[in-house]
């Protein structure tokens, strides 16, 4: 099914009557034609014959066997093309039923949401009702998909042509090959169950496929063979967002697999790393309604991220276009495909120029599908998908007349009607009217207003005689005035109006000129001057505290600080600290630097930044808990950078955070280990040679003691010690064969337990029962290696000289108990128990509110075991620095180290004590009074943008309703969080 010609299917019988094949050539004369986007020719003729474009100029030769339409004063364009619609596809409805662990097809890949296989044409269906829709918008030809599945399978290209059989709208069945981050509907397979998840299964199938394609694999995969054989397709992914985008591209460019995305319509929030990507983004054009803000109290809930990006939105194509980023056009998405139009002419109020979205719309998807030398222009040899229009087709007023498609015509709107559109005024017994009239010929839309009252009206329209009934300026009495006028003048409708007594009059409306109804508009206004349409400021991240630009390197200089050294100096009074470089340069008395920022902190104390060493925030996955061992995936991949939980852990004094995996099945993903550098990417928030670590659990979550319905091994605490051993012995078998040089599978999960054997990743695990505690460090000493971390660890005062034996460290909670059974032994002395035993103790949170406060945490130490002060600040600094093998770079104010420096009011294990300054190599993340002028600067922007909202309403557009959003506060044991894809 590859290029159809237009009469392909002559050998089909025909039951429905004579056949008669129009071959006669048709043109269009004295037209404006848009050739291309760059190339426009003015009193010109378009030629065609056999649905094909033969010749287009300013002196084309007419065959004598020619159909002339004289286009005098009309315009003509390619027609559109989108290049991502489910036309004609029903979308999959989801499956019920329990989960299920394996795959439930054969010959197929093990996944059954990986269905490279699938062909859109085998469930196609042309649907003429949702075709004439998109005619009357412009488009011409869709490509289609079918929408289901992280691998969804190949696209075809139809030509929306009502007037021909489904052969000869084919144009291509098969142009691409579509992929997204969402499970299929069809199958109840759990894995994958997150993003991360998605994203390791897309790059352990693009392994295998390879694998398989070197002729490794004896049985057949009718999936891979699929991919393997659509690999030349054009690939399209469904991302949605910016983050997904940046995700997308990522596993693409792991694989040199350059994708075309589809948007999310953000992505001017980070365009420069758009643009890196080299990808060409699909962009809907979905922009958000203004939000009613009358109520003053629903107003205050409005986040300003919220608030920008119904302001912003509309301005991306523009900022895409002017940063040199290909993009294409899209009706997805839209709730209706009406408004597809006048988000375009939004787009271009804001400043895209009307070149890029012709450009959009017809050479870019047509380049893009390898079809530029029949789509996208009208140059003899493309297809005779054209527009006709009265003028220029990306002005609001501009009427669509037809939209012709492989040369046959759909009408639009009747071209041999008089265009009624326009803004009149008439009068009738001494009172002013004041007419509108949009929409279609044949069917107009009319409102009447008298003195700024709009009165009910209907009006028909037919052979140039126009039916108009409105009601009466006098809103007590129910009367109507009807009106019979001709509207063979262009200037002017003539005839008689009936009053409600009978008596008639003469009519007699003005249509004003364009200039003069210009007038009447409202013109975009910014405070009380006239300003082009205003953009609230892009920011660094693009919500509330986000920086205007992003902050960078000082040379800082504290004097007379208490500084708490975590080192052997300990605490020492009165003393200055020189930051340089990122780096702390000096700690001494009585320092001095030319180049130096100096703040005087007498009376205050600086500490190192604190460091969390369980925590889930700033993530979009926390859970992959679609199998007993998710090791392929990591938080690397799914990490949010506008994530307020950053910004507000800065405020708490934390510099460093180790996010982990939750606690959904025994063997769990990959860390992100990151420092909360606030407005920076989410890959420039990674440690750079970052420390490799993976989360392990053990008990009640990982054997599904609260679920519902347990079907997936282990339902046991001695199940969980048996999926340990089961993969570890595995791994161990992989890493030889790799090592022997042999050829091999790869394996990113094994891949992933083998760097534990080999002592290149860290275990951090998740553990509250003695019994399993010592259990997991036995597994491990079989195995020859040494689990890192037990965080929670609530019974591990028991175990304290087991634990210290095996070398393992302990990151707790400080005074948590009894929130589950497995709990209720729980004792808050255990961080002491631990500490005096000789283990590394941390203090972490495993909660978005509790991390804003771990130096309080710390201070409890002091009352449950009697801790000194130094000892405790080192449960929230440097032993955690310890325990995530980065205490050479951070945890400690050290000459050489990373200068994560905090700043605080008071003394840090105070509750009154207040981060003033949080510094991460030597960038000022967080400062309080800054912070302050911020708060005022949300304020008015906040109140710009609600009258911003405001005058939209007035104006009677549409706005939707403010929703109150709560925010969920997750830790590792929350059941929300548990099996969440996110």
């Amino acid at each position: 099914m590859c290029s159809f010609s237009l009469f392909a299917q002559d050998y089909f019988p025909s039951n429905s009557g004579v056949i008669a094949n129009n071959t006669n050539y048709t043109a269009f004369t004295n037209a404006k034609i848009h050739v291309s986007p760059t190339e426009v020719l003015d009193n010109a003729t378009l030629l065609i014959k056999d649905g094909k474009v033969v010749s287009v100029g300013q002196s084309v030769t007419i065959p004598k066997n020619t159909t002339t339409i004289d286009l005098s004063g009309k315009t003509v364009y390619p027609s559109f093309i989108d290049l991502y619609t489910t036309f004609g596809v029903e979308k999959p409805k989801r499956q019920r039923g329990e989960s299920q662990y394996g795959p439930s097809r054969s010959g197929f890949y093990w996944n059954d949401h990986i269905m490279p296989e699938q062909d859109v044409m085998t469930t196609f269906k042309y649907d003429e009702k949702s075709a004439t829709e998109l005619l009357n918008l412009g488009f011409g030809v869709v490509n289609t998909h079918f929408p289901d599945g992280v691998v969804r399978g190949t696209g075809a290209l139809i030509a929306l042509n009502n007037n021909a059989d489904n052969a000869m709208r084919i144009v291509d069945g098969r142009t691409s090959q579509h992929f997204s981050f969402s499970k299929s509907a069809k199958s109840n397979q759990s894995y994958p169950s997150s993003i991360m998840g998605s994203m390791a299964l897309l790059r352990q199938m693009y392994n295998d496929a390879k694998w398989y394609e070197a002729g490794n694999i004896d049985t057949k995969d009718l999936s891979l063979e699929a991919l393997n054989k659509n690999k030349n397709l054009l690939q399209i992914f469904e991302a949605g967002s910016r983050l997904n985008l940046l995700r997308a591209d990522k596993v693409g460019d792991a694989f040199n697999i350059q994708y075309t995305i589809l948007g999310g319509g953000d992505e001017y929030e980070r365009i420069s790393e758009i643009k890196a990507t080299n990808a060409t983004v699909i962009l809907p054009l979905d922009f958000q309604l203004a939000y009613d803000v009358d109520d003053p109290f629903l107003a205050s809930t409005l986040s300003l991220s919220d608030m920008r990006s119904w302001n912003q939105e509309p301005h991306n194509p523009r900022l895409l276009a002017e940063n040199g980023i290909k993009f294409t056009f899209t009706t997805h998405g839209l709730k209706s495909k009406k408004s597809f139009s006048s988000n375009l002419m939004k787009a271009i109020e804001m400043g895209l120029s009307k070149q890029k979205a012709l450009e959009a719309l017809t050479t870019v998807p047509a380049s893009l599908l390898g079809k530029s030398d029949v789509l996208g222009t009208l140059k003899a040899g493309s297809y005779a998908n054209f527009l006709i229009t009265d003028g220029d087709i990306f002005e609001k007023k501009t009427k669509l007349y037809e939209n012709w498609v492989q040369g046959n015509a759909n009408v639009v709107s009747d071209m041999t009607k008089n265009d009624i559109d326009g803004d009149y005024k008439f009068q009738i017994n001494g009172t002013d009217y004041e007419l509108s009239v949009s929409g279609s010929t044949s069917k107009p839309n009319a409102t009447i207003k008298s003195n700024d009252k709009i009165l009910g009206t209907k009006m028909s329209y037919k052979d140039n005689w126009v039916n108009l009934t409105f009601k009466t300026a006098d809103s007590t009495k129910k009367e109507f005035v009807r009106v019979v006028a001709n509207a063979a003048n262009n200037n002017s409708l003539n005839g008689k109006a009936i009053l409600p007594n009978g008596n008639e009059l003469l009519f007699n409306a003005i249509k004003l000129k364009q200039k003069d109804a210009d007038k009447k508009g409202t013109k975009k206004m910014h405070g009380d001057v006239e300003d082009e349409p205003f953009m609230s400021p892009i920011t660094f991240p693009n919500l509330a505290y986000g920086f205007t630009e992003k902050p960078k390197s000082e040379v800082l200089l504290f004097k007379n600080a208490t500084v708490w050294t975590n080192e052997k100096e300990g605490i020492l009074e009165n003393i200055d600290v020189l930051i340089k470089d990122g780096k702390i340069a000096k700690i001494g008395k009585n320092l001095s630097n030319k180049n130096a920022k100096v703040i005087d902190a007498t009376g205050k104390h600086i500490t190192a930044g604190i460091i969390d060493e369980h925590s889930h925030i700033a993530a979009s996955s926390i859970n992959e808990g679609g199998q007993n061992s998710s090791a392929e995936v990591t938080i690397e991949d799914v990490l949010d950078d506008e994530s307020i939980d950053i910004y507000r852990n800065l405020a708490g004094g934390v510099t460093s955070i180790q996010i982990l995996h939750g606690s959904a099945n025994p063997i769990g993903g990959r860390s992100a280990i990151i420092k909360l550098k606030w407005g920076e990417s989410a890959e420039n928030l990674i440690y750079d040679n970052s420390p490799k670590f993976i989360k392990f659990a053990l008990g009640e979550n990982v054997k599904q003691s609260r679920m519902r319905r347990n079907s997936r091994f282990p339902q046991s605490r001695m199940g969980v010690e048996q999926v340990f051993i089961d993969y570890f012995t595995r791994a161990k078998a992989y890493d030889e064969l790799k090592k022997s040089g042999k050829p091999y599978r790869k394996d990113i999960e094994m891949e992933t337990l083998a760097e534990i054997l080999n002592s290149e990743r860290f275990i951090s695990c998740h553990s509250y029962v003695q019994s399993e505690i010592n259990m997991l460090m036995k597994v491990a000493e079989q195995f020859d290696f040494k689990i890192n971390t037990f965080t929670h660890i609530l019974e591990g005062y028991k175990v304290a000289d087991k634990m210290k034996a095996h070398g393992v460290g302990g990151s707790t909670f400080s005074d948590w108990w009894a929130y589950k059974y497995e709990v209720n032994d729980a004792i808050p002395y255990n961080a002491a128990i631990m500490h005096n035993a000789g283990v590394t103790v941390a203090i972490n949170s495993d909660d978005a509110e509790m991390s804003r406060r771990l130096n309080q945490e710390a201070a409890k130490s002091l009352k449950y075991g009697g801790i000194s002060e130094e000892e405790a600040w080192k449960f929230v600094t440097l032993n955690p620095a310890k325990l995530l093998h980065l205490d050479k770079r951070v945890g400690s104010l050290k000459v050489g180290k990373d200068a994560d420096v905090v700043l605080w009011s008071d003394h840090p294990l105070s509750i009154y004590a207040k981060a003033e300054k949080t510094i991460i190599e030597g960038v000022t993340y967080f400062d309080l009074e800054k912070d302050k002028q911020m708060r005022e600067a949300i304020k008015k922007e906040k109140s710009e943008l609600i009258n911003l909202m405001l005058q939209d309403k007035n104006k009677g557009l549409k706005t939707q309703p403010v929703k109150k959003k709560e925010d969920k506060l997750m830790h590792c044991d929350s059941m929300d969080n548990e099996h969440t894809a996110h």
